[in-house]
């Protein structure tokens, strides 16, 4: 015969709080077994009452737990009429502990999860909950200088590793109700705090709702990093380019979202997220607004130029000395060709060499520390350079070559686009070596090809390039005074 009773039945798999005290620290004592940081600290009461706390050792304000909840506890009481946890739940509520946010529940999976965030958790014999305060407290990395994007004009601040310290700068610059903040928890494991920020009404709805679904499908045992999203929500996980900007910059962030872009932040890490983002944004520097518009512009053409340099510099000398000599001026390809005498190698492979060489002191100059690191790197490319060249195993218009190429993608304000430039490099001086400016054109092509099908959260790369929209071009190709700028 069936029931009649309507009351739910708790979820499978989900354990449920008791009223019985020693069965309830049995069960927290087996999910936390051998987790050493634990703390279980038992406490009684006037009268028989008698309570159980289980916190994070070194996550938690002791001295706030002890003086505002425990002593007024143990000197005078529970009072009439209320239970142990309602009485501290009241607590929370008065002004003694104004800034305590308690909450109870009654799963011990919930419990277990708040716990390790930092949350103290209260039980008390006779009482088929938990109640939860929480009095988080440990150590973060102060506001410091952005390290990665530095800047002659604008904010000194950086985000740090604590995602709270890091909405609060935001909010701080973006005073208003409109700017909006989702949090998910992204990590079978580590349930990683994501914050989707945004102002209302400026993201188109379509991008906002693309965003929102692609962090929810992100099926991840960990995330460590705002590179762990990145590589999830991206169109093109093939594409040399980067698809996502990541700023160190609360001032950078902030001007993203103000242009109707959305931001994800992560906990952990000071690197968030601006989604979308098109190619001129690599080659645009924090201060470009901060500056008078002349100065700006005039930087602005020297960047570009410079990362073509970069890429084009060593493929195009390749393709001149080897396939057409008759386009250099006949003194410089004496002098060359006179320089080139004493290697032993095609030039191709000479720039190669040379290449890597300059690749691998900057990869050590990075990973040296940083008392050494430039030392090091500064120091071995002039001794190496100048002994390969003496020892005849390169020229010396060579080193010339690398160098400026290399130092040129220095000029690229955000580190991380000049990775494409360095990258590409390889594969255009494989097409010049082989066939000449006829190669390196059809690379540029290839290359080109691949820009304009790139679409990074429905936004074209190139725009507003390809396809041309010239309100907004002007502003790629100088920077407006501000009374002109919508």
């Amino acid at each position: 015969m069936p029931s009649n009773d309507s009351s739910p039945s708790p979820k499978e798999g989900v354990r449920l709080v008791g009223p019985h005290l020693g069965d309830n620290e049995q069960t927290l004592k087996s999910i936390f077994e051998h987790c050493s940081d634990i703390v279980f600290r038992r406490l009684s009461l006037r009268g028989d009452d008698k309570l159980l706390l289980v916190y994070v050792d070194g996550m938690i304000d002791k001295e706030l737990v002890q003086s505002s909840m425990l002593k007024p506890l143990l000197y005078h009481g529970v009072p009439q009429g209320l239970g142990v946890l309602d009485s501290l739940a009241q607590m929370c509520e008065q002004e003694l502990v104004a800034a305590l946010v308690a909450k109870k529940v009654t799963a011990f999976e919930e419990c277990t999860e708040l716990i390790l965030r930092g949350q103290i958790a209260f039980l008390a014999e006779g009482e088929a909950s938990i109640l939860l305060a929480d009095v988080s407290q440990f150590e973060t990395r102060s506001i410091e200088e952005p390290s990665n994007e530095a800047a002659l004009r604008g904010s000194r601040e950086s985000f740090t590793e604590q995602i709270r310290t890091n909405t609060t700068m935001l909010r701080r610059i973006i005073v208003t109700p409109d700017l909006k903040m989702e949090s998910f928890h992204v990590g079978k494991l580590t349930k990683t705090e994501v914050i989707l920020a945004y102002i209302e009404g400026l993201p188109s709805p379509t991008l906002l709702d693309e965003v929102r679904t692609r962090v929810k499908a992100i099926d991840i045992q960990g995330v460590l990093e705002s590179g762990y999203i990145e590589e999830y929500i991206e169109d093109t996980g093939y594409s040399p380019f980067p698809q996502i900007m990541s700023t160190e910059r609360a001032d950078v962030v902030s001007a993203g979202l103000m242009e109707g872009k959305i931001s994800l932040l992560v906990n952990g890490t000071p690197n968030v997220l601006v989604v979308p983002m098109t190619f001129w944004d690599g080659l645009q520097a924090p201060d470009d607004y901060y500056e008078r518009f002349m100065y700006v512009t005039m930087n602005r053409w020297i960047r570009y130029l410079f990362a073509l340099f970069s890429l084009l510099f060593p493929s195009i000398y390749i393709a001149l000395t080897t396939f057409h000599p008759e386009m250099v001026p006949p003194k410089l390809m004496l002098n060359i060709t006179g320089l080139r005498e004493q290697s032993p190698f095609p030039t191709v492979i000479e720039v190669f060499m040379m290449e890597f060489m300059f690749e691998g002191l900057r990869e050590a100059g990075i990973r040296l520390p940083q008392q050494i690191g430039p030392l090091v790197s500064i120091v071995g490319a002039l001794v190496i350079g100048q002994a390969a060249v003496e020892a005849g195993i390169i020229s010396a218009p060579i080193v010339i070559v690398v160098s400026a190429a290399g130092i040129s993608s220095f000029v690229i304000p955000r580190y991380r686009f000049g990775y494409p430039m360095r990258m590409l490099r390889f594969p255009l001086l494989v097409m010049s070596g082989l066939f000449g400016l006829f190669g390196l054109a059809l690379g540029l092509i290839l290359i080109l090809s691949h820009l304009i099908q790139l679409n990074p959260m429905g936004t074209p790369y190139l725009e507003p390039l390809a396809p041309t929209k010239k309100n907004k071009l002007r502003n790629v190709l100088w920077r407006r005074p501000r009374k002109r700028m919508s």
